[in-house]
């Protein structure tokens, strides 16, 4: 059953596993979205895990690592506060949300979609508490992304890396989007190559094609399937 809570004006939804030492699986998503997520999610693989969903973010801040132009026409510019979110989750939201499972998980992965699958990602050369992560159609295109991940290393040894996007989402006249596919493929070819276990895939459509299922795509194969 889910229990949710507010932190910072943040909504958390914490749907627990039945028994203790199951693995966490943490999503930023927009508001009303985790439920959806969850459902597809079971669909693939009911049972042993618990989710934990973070929504009410202010995307183009709390999910940035660092200032953007506005990304469309009409856009406010990204702000960049991903490390101020990202204490704000390691410090109040996780101790909180772990607090309602019913002991330690084994693991903790973090996934998202879009602007939090960048997030996602960044947070695993930021902080060691998850050792899974998956970007699903994450904005891999973020300027100064490559070259920020080029001179670190991940925080923690990653398990399993999973990242996709929709074989349609560089086909843009935006000068902005149009590396996200080439980047999540090196991206991810990179991980690969240095023996990690690494999951790449190229949905059909846009990317705003069926986010809740490639998201559960996402979460499903951090669990190992």
């Amino acid at each position: 059953m889910c229990c949710s809570f507010l932190v910072a004006g943040k909504t958390v939804a914490v749907w627990p596993a039945a028994a203790p030492g199951a693995p966490v699986l943490y999503l930023n998503a927009a508001a009303g979205e985790g439920e959806a997520v969850r459902a597809a999610l079971q669909a693939r693989r009911p049972g042993a895990y618990s989710l934990v969903c973070v929504s009410g973010l202010d995307w183009g801040h709390d999910l940035t690592p660092w200032g953007c132009p506005p990304p469309f026409r009409g856009a406010a510019p990204c702000t960049g506060g991903a490390d101020g979110y990202l204490r704000l989750l390691a410090q109040e939201i996780l101790p909180a949300a772990e607090s309602r499972l019913p002991g330690p998980p084994c693991w903790r992965g973090l996934g998202g979609y879009s602007l939090a699958g960048l997030f996602a990602l960044y947070a695993l050369y930021r902080t060691p508490l998850f050792t899974r992560i998956a970007s699903v159609s994450g904005s891999l295109w973020y300027p100064g992304l490559m070259e920020f991940l080029a001179a670190r290393e991940p925080a923690v040894p990653p398990q399993r890396l999973y990242f996709s996007i929709g074989r349609k989402e560089d086909r843009t006249r935006n000068p902005l989007l149009q590396p996200g596919r080439a980047n999540t493929e090196a991206i991810a070819a990179a991980f690969a190559g240095r023996g990690v276990q690494t999951k790449f895939e190229l949905n059909p459509g846009t990317h705003f094609t069926d986010p809740a299922a490639r998201t559960a795509a996402g979460l499903a194969w951090l669990l190992g399937c």
